[in-house]
């Protein structure tokens, strides 16, 4: 599949067109990810500690913070999986019920391991079940290419945040240096879904990081998805990168 054009600027609903080695099209999507992650779910955390080489849990920390995730916000994750990013929020605010986790998956949400009074419930980016302004910092961590309508997520996640509220979203971006990106893709869709086959319990979670590099490379670029969180509602959208690949979207709802 060619790589997005990068240059793209426009508001965006499907991040990405349909990879169709793993379903049919747009009608099948949503199906076939959720099978997949709750399939998956039991293996998702030691899997994601070999993609992440150990340092995943220090990453997510620091790039809450700078967002501007402090200590007396109410948080929200989205697409809160297996609690990576929940786990890190609770510690930074010091009060665990400061933090709500929503996730469309069951088996993900029965894998999450939290601190005790982390909230987590079924829901998801296009429909969260909570009222307008009920948090002060909303998270989303390596879920945005899993989203059926970013757009439709957008608005939500501007709804339910409070005036003054601040967006932090985490994700790995398609590298725009050739080789760079010929090295992450030898890893992302050979060596961690070799090693996912050899360390999982289910014969179908190495299929699902094959998918992991197959959607980053196939992603909205990252221009449109700022005009699509500027079109939502959010003022001083920006990206933040670290080391070319790991892009943290920023912005914040106006008091």
């Amino acid at each position: 599949m060619p790589a997005p054009d990068q240059t793209q600027d426009h508001v965006v609903h499907a991040p990405h067109a349909p990879l169709t080695d793993y379903y049919r099209d747009e009608d099948d999507r949503k199906g076939w990810v959720r099978h997949m992650f709750d399939s998956t779910a039991a293996d998702y955390n030691r899997i994601e500690a070999i993609l992440g080489l150990g340092s995943g849990s220090w990453y997510r920390r620091q790039a809450l913070l700078r967002a501007g995730l402090q200590r007396g916000m109410r948080a929200l994750d989205v697409g809160v999986g297996t609690g990576l990013v929940a786990r890190q929020a609770a510690a930074i605010l010091g009060d665990p019920t400061a933090v709500t986790g929503v996730d469309p998956s069951p088996g993900m949400l029965q894998n999450a391991r939290v601190p005790d009074g982390v909230v987590l419930v079924e829901g998801s980016a296009e429909r969260i079940p909570f009222p307008d302004n009920s948090f002060d910092f909303l998270s989303m961590g390596y879920a945005l290419r899993h989203i059926s309508d970013l757009a439709v997520a957008f608005r939500e996640f501007h709804r339910v945040l409070k005036p003054g509220g601040r967006l932090c979203i985490l994700e790995i971006t398609c590298p725009e240096k050739p080789l760079q990106k010929t090295l992450l893709k030898a890893y992302l869709r050979g060596v961690v879904p070799t090693l996912a086959k050899l360390a999982s319990r289910n014969g179908e979670t190495s299929v699902l990081w094959r998918y992991y590099w197959d959607s980053i490379e196939a992603c909205a670029p990252p221009a449109s998805v700022m005009r699509t969180l500027e079109d939502a509602g959010f003022a001083q959208v920006e990206r933040y990168v670290e080391l070319g690949v790991f892009s943290e979207y920023r912005g914040g709802k106006q008091a």
